[in-house]
């Protein structure tokens, strides 16, 4: 029922072009819960028959991105550092971990909000810890763009080829989630290690 009723509004909202797939990605974006696959995958199969255009599809979905993105972070850089400051020892967090939250994000915000937007549940929400430490809102636009943009342009692309088969789309998505996994760690461990020899040279 719940698909059928996000089916319903993802045809409400093609009826509003590409208006509609910027409200939509900007949902997904901030903190409503919303596949974006249901998005754009159709928006690449249209694509695929000359009723849309692909680059239209992708300025109207990273748009969206980065505006729902911005919620978020404004959200959690001005209200939520206020509501943890005063109620967050009565939930362990004391004023002392947002300043190591800080000190991460403000050494190490480029890599985690780039690859945190990348793997499904952690894309929507990267925002918040971003926002609450302060990031610096060029780098974090930046990683946000280059990270929402490789996903966008891969569900794109996914619709375009493959756009009318559904159980092919929901196979090579699952593929296609794993190896993004792999990659977040690969790019992980290649930055980790990184980090100890730019030490060991500083040293």
């Amino acid at each position: 029922m719940i698909h059928e009723l996000a089916q319903q509004l993802v045809d409400l909202i093609f009826g509003w072009g590409y208006l509609g797939i910027f409200i939509m990605m900007a949902i997904e974006s901030s903190f409503i819960p919303f596949p974006s696959e249901i998005v754009l995958v159709p928006a690449g199969y249209l694509a695929s028959q000359g009723e849309m255009s692909m680059w239209a599809i992708m300025v109207a979905a990273l748009a969206g991105s980065m505006i729902g993105s911005f919620v978020n972070y404004f959200l959690a850089l001005t209200l939520g550092r206020k509501f943890l400051l005063k109620f967050g020892k009565y939930f362990f967090i004391k004023e002392a971990t947002l300043l190591k939250m800080e000190l991460y994000f403000q050494k190490h915000g480029h890599i985690s909000t780039f690859t945190g937007r990348l793997i499904p549940g952690v894309r929507q929400l990267i925002s918040i810890p971003a926002g609450l430490a302060k990031m610096n809102i060029a780098e974090f636009s930046l990683f946000t763009l280059l990270g929402a943009g490789i996903w966008a342009l891969i569900l794109v692309l996914l619709g375009y080829f493959i756009g009318e088969n559904k159980e092919l789309i929901s196979e090579y998505l699952k593929e296609l989630t794993v190896v993004l996994f792999m990659v977040v760690v690969f790019i992980g461990l290649l930055y980790y290690r990184y980090q100890k020899n730019k030490e060991k040279k500083d040293d």
